[in-house]
Parts: C-alpha cells; sequence; structure tokens
C-alpha cells in the first residue's frame, strides 16, 4: 500500500511554488511526520511532512515548479519500513513506560535546520560528525560553520628544522597577463522564488507609492536604565529577556493611535482605516528579508510582545514561517541597528503606509539643560506613503514615537 504526498495548501493567494530540496533520499525509511521536502513558495519557505510511515519514493526533482495538490512522490511499506509502535495492552504494569523505538534512520539522521543541511551537503559534510548547538541539540548553520573553520585550520607547525632555501619569487605581472583564475572570475546563480518576490515588491513600492523619509533622535537612557533594573526579574518571571523591540513596539502603537492615519492603506478611491494594529517585524534570515506580523499588538504586555517576537524570528530562521504568519500587517517595525547601520530610510511594505526604522544606539555629546552631556542615541526613521500622510502627520507621529521611547513610564501608564 502506498500514500501520495501532495503539495499542501499555504494560502489562499499561492497556486504553486518551487520544490527547493528533497530533506530525505529515495528510498530512505521515514516515520509519519518526518520532514521530507522543503517548498518554496513567493512568501515562505516551508517544511512538508511524511503522510504515513514507511520507505519514501520520489517522484519530482528538486528544483522543479509544483502545483498546489500535486503528488511529488509517495510512501510504500516495505522491508525498509520502520516499526510502528503497537496499541496492544501492555503485559505488566511495570513495562507501563514509553519505550523508544530505535530505527537505523534514526541512529544516523541527526535533526538540521534547512539552512545547515543545505551548507553540509555543499561542503561534503556528514552530519552525523557535527554536534548541535540549537534547541534540543539541533544543528544549525552556525555549527557547521564552526566545523568547516575547524577542519580548515592550519596543521601546528612542525618541530624547528634547519632553514629552508628562499621560496623562488612570485611571477612577474607580465608572466599573469592573460591568466584568468582557475575558478573563473563570476558566478551566475538563479534568484531563488523568495528573492524574486521581494525584488518585485520593493519595485512595486517605490514605483506605487511617494515615499518619504522624515527623521529624528531618541535619548536611550531611561530604557537603557530601565533595562539594567529589572532585566534579571523580568527574564525569571517571564522566561524571556527584556529587548529594545518591546519599547518601540508600544510606542508605535501609541503614535498610530494618536495619527491613524500612518495605520492605513490607500484601497483605489477609498482609504481604509485599521482600528487594530498588526505590527509586521522584519527579520533577516538567509534566503532574504521576512516580515512576520505581530497579532493585535496593541493588547499585548511587554513580555507577550518579546515572546511573540522571538517566536516569529524564530520561525522565519528556521524555515518554518508560514504565508498566515506574513499576512495581514498593517505597520511595520525595521531594526538595522542591529548589523551597525547609523542611519538609512526604510521602504514600505506595500499595502502599508507608514515603516518606523531603528538604528544603532551611538553615545554622542547633546545639550541636556544648557549643559553637553555623553547620552545613548538613536536615530529614527519614519518613511511614508505622501499620497496618505502629510509632513505634519508624519513628524508628529515619530515625536510621539520619540517622546514614548525617551519616557517608558508613559508606555506603562499608557498617557
Amino acid at each position: 500500500m502506498a500514500v501520495d504526498i501532495k503539495v499542501p495548501s499555504v494560502g489562499e493567494a499561492i497556486t504553486e511554488g518551487v520544490l527547493s530540496r528533497w530533506l530525505k533520499a529515495d528510498g530512505d525509511a521515514v516515520r509519519e511526520g518526518d520532514p521530507v521536502l522543503e517548498l518554496e513558495t513567493d512568501k515562505a519557505s516551508q517544511e512538508v511532512s511524511s503522510p504515513a510511515s514507511g520507505v519514501l519514493k520520489i517522484g519530482v526533482k528538486e528544483g522543479q515548479k509544483i502545483a498546489i495538490g500535486a503528488v511529488v512522490g509517495r510512501v510504500e511499506e516495505g522491508p525498509g519500513a520502520p516499526a510502528q509502535p503497537r496499541e496492544a495492552a501492555k503485559p505488566a504494569a511495570v513495562e507501563d513506560k514509553a519505550i523508544p523505538v530505535t530505527t537505523a534512520a534514526a541512529a544516523v539522521e541527526p535533526l538540521l535546520s534547512p539552512a545547515a543541511r543545505q551548507m553540509a551537503a555543499d561542503a561534503g559534510v556528514d552530519p552525523r560528525k557535527l554536534a548541535g548547538s540549537g534547541r534540543g541539540g539541533r544543528i544549525i548553520k552556525e555549527d557547521v560553520q564552526a566545523f568547516l573553520a575547524e577542519r580548515a585550520a592550519p596543521p601546528p607547525p612542525p618541530p624547528a628544522r634547519a632553514p629552508a632555501p628562499p621560496a623562488p619569487p612570485p611571477p612577474s605581472p607580465q608572466g599573469m597577463e592573460g591568466k584568468p583564475p582557475a575558478n573563473g572570475r563570476e558566478t551566475r546563480q538563479r534568484m531563488t522564488t523568495i528573492r524574486q518576490r521581494i525584488a518585485e515588491r520593493l519595485l512595486a513600492a517605490q514605483q506605487n507609492a511617494a515615499i518619504l523619509t522624515t527623521f529624528n533622535e531618541a535619548d536611550m537612557s531611561a530604557v537603557q536604565a530601565l533595562r539594567a533594573k529589572y532585566k534579571e526579574s523580568f527574564q525569571k518571571k517571564h522566561g524571556v529577556g527584556l529587548g529594545f523591540m518591546s519599547f518601540f513596539v508600544k510606542a508605535a502603537v501609541e503614535g498610530l493611535r494618536a495619527f491613524p492615519a500612518a495605520n492605513a492603506r490607500i484601497d483605489g478611491p477609498d482609504i481604509v482605516y485599521h482600528h487594530f494594529h498588526d505590527i509586521g517585524v522584519a527579520v533577516s534570515t538567509e534566503k532574504g528579508l521576512m516580515v512576520p506580523v505581530l497579532r493585535d499588538a496593541g493588547r499585548l504586555s511587554f513580555a507577550e510582545i518579546e515572546k511573540g517576537v522571538a517566536e516569529l524570528a524564530a520561525k522565519a530562521r528556521d524555515g518554518k514561517i508560514t504565508v498566515a504568519d506574513l499576512q495581514g500587517g498593517t505597520f511595520t517595525i525595521t531594526n538595522g541597528g542591529v548589523f551597525g547601520s547609523l542611519l538609512s530610510t526604510p521602504i514600505l511594505n506595500p499595502p502599508q503606509s507608514g515603516i518606523l526604522g531603528m538604528h544603532a544606539i551611538q553615545k554622542r555629546p547633546v545639550v541636556v539643560n544648557d549643559e553637553i552631556v555623553i547620552r545613548p542615541m538613536m536615530y529614527l526613521a519614519f518613511s511614508y506613503d505622501h499620497r496618505l500622510i502629510d509632513g505634519r502627520e508624519a513628524v508628529s507621529f515619530l515625536v510621539r514615537v520619540k517622546e514614548c521611547v525617551e519616557n517608558p513610564e508613559r508606555l506603562m501608564l499608557e498617557v
């Protein structure tokens, strides 16, 4: 008996995807629920699990476009199929504990993230030689990089011997003329489906909106002091760190409440005002920028925001993000400061009309009460659609965000 592996539906507007890679080889033993392939659409990349236990038979090659609902392989019963746990009554109370079932496939197949699996395959590394540092022992990209760096490290120098004769001088430039490097001077690589979609959306945003950016700066002293005072107790109580993002999400929501146009969108001749705050948080992944959405952020506590952002970022980087996680945002926050950006002009995420850009915190001299003092400062950028938002509203929105960040007690008291 064989069970077909079909391409699942990943969103109402998505009709096809690309089978980017098989996570198991043809003829491998698989269990029901094991990830067997990676499906890439124009919005996200996700793993597809085996519908049954048995032996995998691959029907579609990697890199091919496939329609939603198409059959790409099957799982057959066979001698290599993993044994199924029996549901018969247990013979004795002492045997009531679940006994893990070990198979040859499970013994030699460590758990790898999609990025780590691809890197290991490209480098010809046996996954069994890798040690995982991710959650639950999962092998992540950094583990493969560390292994490759260790393998590439030069051997220890040999004991001192008599000096070797001097090496011949390098060839003259004339002798190198007309000799390109052995590995060529260019590499052509096809854009992934996600990268193509990102390129299309960014270009469309520039062409279809009147994008303008206004700037300000915020003194981060109060937020830093609050985090330093409560970070340990916050971590202990909520199980998550108190980061900067929760303050900026809260501040953005306050700004959106004061200036609703920043939380609206243009739909033909109409303006659609949103009375909820689904905040997209830009996350950089190996496959490109993704913007998972934090739902009803205006109703969430600081801890709930930090947990939600951490979970969405982990899903995006592990290739577990779904289309539902990326749809329906009303406003976006991006933090280029984590990469060292001091100032930038973020691009709108259509059909949204506003995006807030955070940047690196840098100590600078500023004037406070007619005195020059050193303060941790952050430049803020607010890009907006000038068709909908006037300059006065845009500047006032960013000032509101600045005031909330510089006086975090306002966020807690909602004043």
